[in-house]
């Protein structure tokens, strides 16, 4: 009962920091888009989002497409963009994949190619001031550095060496103008806080997240790069009592971390998502 309540406040406590956050951003950073891959954490910002705005989101959903997702993937997107009436951006760099880019040219280029570039086509195109991200700091090294408001300057460049404190919750939200800023509300969070939440929320998640035949998806990406995991964890519930027992990385089934230990901080440091 004791430990029922204490994840209760917590999810309260992220719940809250969460909406005043994107409010903040709404209110201070001109015009915003929000990154939505289809997967749990920005699934759970979605969700977020809609409660911070009463239902309504005042910017639109970006989904960077590298015409390499799991199926499933898309057929959820297309669904649940319709069912909850979102305003979607759906963009390729179809001069990449015309080109030849793929995973054979090299992961690593490829993610630089058809993620980087292409969200940095998206920003330019659409004049986005600011992107809202659902990334985590649990998740994976490099984006332990990163700041709630994050800046990058005007060639998208992230100079994660001189980034100013965000001591007490107090952020920064004044920015020279040509500047591109990353909100990350979910930074604070961790994996089991993500899953207690679409519990507790009923949150819709694309079923690949669920064990069939003994295997599931823990991270969801491109299908050439993204593994399954040994589990037995079919319901939310045995979800959530399975990431209390484990010891292996949420990202051990990326193929790109694989490739290179600093993978994700090089693409991040160029303007990855």
């Amino acid at each position: 009962m004791v430990q029922a309540m204490e994840t209760a406040d917590k999810l309260d406590k992220l719940e809250a920091e969460n909406i005043y956050i994107l409010r903040e951003a709404y209110k201070k950073l001109g015009k915003l888009g929000m990154l939505w891959s289809i997967g749990k954490d920005s699934t759970v910002l979605l969700w977020l989002a809609k409660k911070a705005f009463y239902g309504h989101c005042p910017f639109p959903f970006i989904h960077v497409d590298t015409k390499h997702k799991i199926p499933e993937m898309i057929a959820y997107r297309d669904r649940v963009a319709k069912e909850l009436n979102l305003d979607l951006i759906v963009h390729t760099n179809q001069a990449a994949i015309d080109a030849g880019m793929g995973p054979d040219k090299g992961r690593l280029a490829c993610c630089q190619a058809l993620k980087t570039e292409g969200l940095k086509q998206v920003v330019k195109e659409y004049g986005f001031d600011g992107l809202i991200v659902g990334v985590r700091r649990d998740e994976e090294g490099s984006r332990s550095k990163e700041r709630v408001f994050s800046e990058r300057k005007e060639d998208d460049a992230w100079d994660y060496a001189h980034q100013p404190p965000e001591l007490w919750d107090q952020f920064k939200t004044d920015f020279p103008k040509g500047h591109h800023i990353r909100v990350h509300p979910l930074l604070a969070w961790n994996e089991l806080d993500i899953w207690e939440y679409i519990r507790r929320e009923n949150i819709p998640i694309i079923d690949l997240y669920f064990a069939k035949n003994g295997k599931r998806y823990r991270s969801l990406g491109c299908a050439c790069c993204t593994g399954q995991i040994e589990s037995e964890a079919d319901t939310l519930d045995k979800i959530i009592e399975e990431l209390k027992h484990t010891t292996t990385s949420e990202r051990a089934g990326r193929k790109q971390d694989q490739e290179d230990s600093y993978a994700m901080q090089k693409l991040r440091k160029e303007g990855y998502m």
